[in-house]
């Protein structure tokens, strides 16, 4: 058994759809839908994911990929879950028109495989792969990259699940997982990272709830902004160079904001390696505290988008360099974390990898 036998399995052995530069997709993960009480993570988010889902992403032709923990059965039964979003799943159920639907399972909702009158039951999968001009998208949760969550039926798996389900549940504690563990969501994204670097293809992945983009850590994407915009300098006007030198001035606040807070995982140059090849990335989740993130590809690019309430006013902008835009009047904000073209990230693989 080679050391990435599970992820190639998945390789080999997912459904292939084949995608072009019109198409749209988006991808959510990790909702954790609960039996919308007090102790459903997913409540407070909800009429925020919907109304993103029905009015952007249905509406304007998007297919839609759900990487897996979207029900947490680990504390909730499958059937309460049910009755409480039966309106979310009858509207995932929509998108198939629009091309595809496709809900992957991870480790909190493999169980779904028990259940053989899933309401979801022809769309479930445990990976995806999609195929754009000849290169190869991976979709698949990320729990398969570590040998204790990977196996359902496990000693550390099932402990797992009856400590939540029979603990947790009851007393209304937040899950335990590994988004929880830096070094567990670490030792995950690097074994994902070298799978992908050794087929040469991109991996997007769930499970650690960390949103990522090329594989770049923060101090990565940070000095490729200032780079790009140096080198668009001299031959710009007097206009276009004085919106380079305003946008540098931000740039510089937010690497100086970074060596300021001391953010370790942003000091690294590359998060898994000096150079950092963009192959891998992750939609993050859907029960931030004040919004949700998620994965787009649409019109030959990709991007990571982040949706809330708020617009992130009056807070640090992390990653973020764009500003938040409302959506219509609806009083939802979105922001582009990071966006680049699928063409300039697989040439990138192909020729670094």
């Amino acid at each position: 058994m080679t050391r990435y036998s599970n992820l190639e399995r998945l390789l080999h052995t997912s459904e292939t759809i084949g995608i072009d530069r019109a198409s749209r997709v988006v991808i959510f993960s990790d909702l954790h839908l609960g039996d919308g009480g007090r102790n459903d993570e997913f409540r407070h988010n909800g009429p925020l994911f919907e109304t993103v889902l029905r009015q952007r992403y249905l509406e304007d032709g998007f297919s839609l990929v759900l990487n897996g923990d979207v029900e947490e059965l680990f504390k909730f039964d499958l059937n309460a879950i049910a009755a409480a979003w039966d309106g979310l799943y009858d509207l995932w159920l929509t998108f198939g028109r629009n091309g595809f639907f496709r809900k992957l399972y991870g480790n909190h909702d493999h169980a779904l495989l028990d259940h053989h009158n899933y309401k979801l039951a022809s769309a479930l999968s445990e990976s995806l792969a999609l195929s754009y001009e000849g290169q190869t998208l991976l979709f698949f949760h990320g729990h398969q990259a570590s040998p204790f969550l990977n196996e359902p039926g496990s000693v550390f798996s099932r402990s797992l699940f009856y400590l939540l389900r029979y603990l947790a549940r009851p007393f209304g504690f937040r899950n335990y997982s590994v988004s929880y563990s830096s070094r567990k969501r670490y030792a995950i994204e690097r074994s994902v990272y070298d799978f992908s670097n050794r087929f040469k293809l991109i991996s997007i992945i769930g499970h650690t709830h960390r949103p990522l983009f090329e594989s770049m850590s923060k101090l990565d994407y940070l000095n490729y902004r200032l780079e790009e915009l140096c080198r668009s300098y001299a031959p710009a006007d007097a206009a276009r160079q004085q919106a380079i030198e305003i946008e540098i001035a931000e740039v510089r606040f937010e690497l100086e904001s970074c060596y300021r807070n001391g953010i370790h995982k942003s000091l690294r140059s590359g998060r898994y390696d000096t150079i950092a090849i963009p192959s891998i990335f992750n939609s993050g989740c859907c029960i931030g505290k004040r919004g949700i993130t998620a994965i787009e590809i649409e019109d030959g690019m990709i991007r990571l988008v982040y949706w809330s309430r708020d617009g992130l006013r009056g807070r640090s902008t992390g990653e973020r360099l764009n500003p938040p835009r409302e959506f219509g009047n609806s009083g939802i904000y979105r922001v582009v974390l990071n966006e680049d073209h699928l063409d300039y990230v697989f040439s990138r693989i192909r020729l670094l990898a």
